[in-house]
């Protein structure tokens, strides 16, 4: 048998869970607010059990100006930004991991700096910049300013899961005549899915909820994303209808929970990269 702990230990561990027990609720309550809320006739901002249930507030908000038309713009504008910065990302991490470099280190060292750049410190010389090269207000720039935002880290991350490829089976390819490009989408890229799936979920949900830099560089309403879009709640209609927000918070969180299951497999796979070593 284990030999008992000391009361010392026991108080630590009772202070451990108590403070994980804290930080649950405090994450638990916002979550069972929405839940209770967007179902609720008569919501408020108190966590509560509803003293009815109706779908009337899923009705009000599912409509074009609300929730499709947003919620398809946001969907245009992060799916578009995560493909790319997948794409530049696992482009410029495979000669940062592959090819040995006295540039390697100092790259990587300002690529993690970049990281910690906030996106607002420089949003006045970013949109002074899509205003002189016409890109303020159009989607497609929206989309470059988010992979350029993201790059940063998605590369870090990145080049970090493409270490953990074995150089030896492109080595392989390559004596068999495979260009570097073919040994990266055959090879590298299939065998480091998780890897792809993280850097995947990581940027569309971080460009997903971000609100600054679609409300600085769109003007067209139409063009609003749902991230800026739910701002609405809170001024034009009035009074809050917390019930709508709650519904309006619900369907907008389903996108990325969506994303995060379909590749949830790939997330808690591994690399099984032994026996093709050996072999």
């Amino acid at each position: 048998m284990p030999p008992s702990s000391s009361p010392r230990e026991r108080g630590r561990q009772l202070a451990a869970d108590t403070a994980l027990l804290i930080v649950a609720v405090a994450f638990a309550l916002p979550l069972a607010w929405v839940l209770l809320s967007s179902v609720d006739p008569h919501a408020d901002l108190r966590v509560k059990v509803p003293d009815g249930f109706t779908f009337g507030n899923f009705e009000a908000i599912l409509t074009a100006d609300i929730t499709f038309t947003p919620m398809l713009n946001s969907l245009i504008l992060c799916g578009g930004a995560t493909l790319l910065t997948v794409v530049c990302a696992t482009l410029a991490a495979y000669p940062l991991s592959r090819f040995r470099s006295r540039l390697n280190r100092p790259f990587l060292l300002t690529v993690l700096f970049a990281t910690s750049l906030p996106i607002t410190a420089i949003m006045v010389p970013v949109y002074a910049l899509f205003v002189q090269v016409d890109l303020i207000d159009t989607v497609r720039g929206t989309i470059l300013f988010f992979t350029a935002s993201q790059l940063p880290f998605a590369i870090w991350l990145m080049k970090n899961f493409m270490d953990g490829v074995p150089r030896e089976l492109e080595e392989a390819a390559w004596t068999d005549g495979a260009s570097s490009l073919q040994s990266l989408v055959r090879i590298v890229l299939p065998l480091m899915g998780p890897g792809v799936s993280v850097v995947t979920v990581f940027s569309f949900v971080m460009m997903w909820g971000n609100f600054f830099v679609p409300f600085m560089l769109l003007l067209t309403p139409d063009q609003m994303p749902a991230s800026v879009s739910i701002n609405d709640f809170f001024g034009n209609r009035g009074m809050i209808a917390y019930g709508q927000l709650a519904a309006f918070s619900l369907t907008y969180s389903t996108p990325a929970i969506l994303l995060y299951l379909l590749i949830s497999r790939k997330l808690g796979g591994g690399f099984a990269l032994g026996g093709a070593v050996k072999g």
